[in-house]
């Protein structure tokens, strides 16, 4: 199994929901773009809160806590498509993306252009806050423009009723729906949340 991990925009939960499908799935896990904080990075979290994994290194490593074409070019980067290789490994890998679909890459490649590029199916990670419900639909939307297959609906944290009623009334019956209850992220938690991690369909 190969999944790219995104989300309906940054600071929504990917990492912590990456760390419990990571232990869930006893996978690998690589993060293609870092941006910012290189003394704890996302890689640095998934090895402190899961069991003995491999996390392969960032093609892309930038200072800036910013978006990743703003913190390349501050380090005079241009980054480039053909750069990302999946890294070679024999077990299953989780890859996270960096904030949304449409984050830029450069002036003109953006995150689901790197996820189109890998060939990989996806996770959406979902939170809820006034106007989830817009943004998990244009980023369904914009994943099926793509033909990019949407593997799994992540529900991260509590929805109210009509809320998640109308986000899982959108997606089609193949995808898979992932409720992920709120935790505070550490090795106890995400190992708990793993082992108990039930996958739904419509």
């Amino acid at each position: 199994m190969k999944l790219f991990i995104t989300g309906i925009g940054t600071e929504i939960g990917k990492t912590v929901c990456s760390a419990i499908l990571v232990e869930h799935f006893k996978t690998d896990y690589w993060k293609p773009v870092q941006s910012g904080d290189l003394h704890y990075t996302d890689s640095n979290k998934i090895e402190k809160w899961t069991d003995n994994t491999y996390c392969h290194p960032e093609t892309y490593r930038l200072q800036l806590a910013a978006s990743p074409h703003q913190s390349a070019k501050a380090e005079n980067i241009q980054i480039n498509l053909d750069d990302f290789q999946l890294p070679d490994t024999g077990n299953s890998l989780i890859v996270e993306g960096a904030g949304g679909l449409m984050v830029p890459l450069s002036d003109d490649v953006f995150m689901i252009d790197l996820i189109e590029q890998l060939k990989l199916p996806t996770a959406l990670v979902v939170r809820n806050y006034l106007g989830c419900i817009n943004h998990t639909l244009l980023s369904i939307m914009a994943l099926e423009q793509r033909n990019i297959k949407l593997e799994y609906l992540i529900l991260n944290g509590e929805f109210p009723e009509d809320t998640e009623r109308v986000i899982c009334n959108y997606i089609k019956k193949e995808t898979k729906i992932i409720r992920i209850s709120e935790i505070d992220p550490d090795k106890k938690n995400i190992t708990t949340t793993a082992k108990q991690l039930k996958i739904t369909k419509l």
